[in-house]
């Protein structure tokens, strides 16, 4: 399938997997971008030749071909499409400022996007250990989404969501539904009212509204990841 607007003859191909959030987040890059591509479903069971000759050493998704090029991992093809598409820039264009997204992303991707995914497939004291590491960095995060006010209600600033905003839509469904199936809570509206609110404004953007996935589906699908994990780790 194909998706976006036509700005130029370009070949653009994404290989993604439904439930990944960093598919996800790639595919708001683009559709930000007006950039039209082709999407391609990849089971990571039965791996295709294609995704492990794009990307040989982690052989996962997200991978972005660009007229045949591979790009991986989800931070390196943001930018790599920010920077070949100049229009609507994703990052800020001031140098500090751009190296403080830089900053927030990877803070996100190391201390929380990490830390929820071990609390997802562990229990007792290390899940314990996970949930607590990722509440210090969402108290950490409600500090910084503090400093949105008046128009400002995006980390990209007055002109709407920027590179910040797309690498925490993790929080968009997928953090509830992880939350559920691993049996923990990291995302309280008393603690944290300036992520929720920023949430809350996220969500109901027209780019992203429509891209969000059924919470049963996900929750199907994670629970499946959860119990292959604990079992795999019994029988050791």
């Amino acid at each position: 399938m194909t998706s976006g607007a036509v700005l130029q003859e370009e070949q653009v191909k994404l290989l993604g997997s439904w439930y990944s959030p960093f598919v996800k987040r790639v595919e708001w890059a683009l559709k930000f971008k007006g950039i039209e591509y082709e999407y391609v479903e990849e089971d990571l069971i039965n791996k295709s030749s294609l995704l492990l000759t794009s990307n040989p050493v982690y052989k996962k998704v997200p991978v972005l071909l660009h007229n045949g090029n591979p790009i991986a991992q989800t931070l390196v093809i943001i930018e790599y499409i920010d920077e070949t598409w100049k229009h609507n820039p994703i990052l800020p264009q001031d140098p500090h400022e751009r190296a403080k997204a830089r900053f927030w992303a990877d803070f996100i991707e190391v201390k929380l996007t990490e830390v929820v995914r071990t609390a997802l497939i562990t229990q007792g004291e290390q899940q314990e250990k996970a949930v607590k590491e990722a509440k210090e960095a969402m108290e950490v995060l409600e500090g910084e989404a503090a400093k949105l006010k008046g128009e400002r209600v995006f980390f990209g600033g007055n002109n709407g969501i920027g590179y910040v905003d797309i690498v925490l839509g993790l929080m968009c469904g997928w953090v509830e539904v992880i939350e559920e199936v691993g049996g923990f809570k990291l995302l309280d509206p008393q603690k944290q009212p300036h992520i929720h609110k920023w949430l809350a404004n996220f969500v109901e953007l027209p780019l992203i509204k429509p891209t969000l996935l059924p919470k049963g589906k996900l929750m199907v699908h994670f629970q499946m990841i959860r119990q292959a994990c604990l079992a795999l780790v019994a029988r050791k």
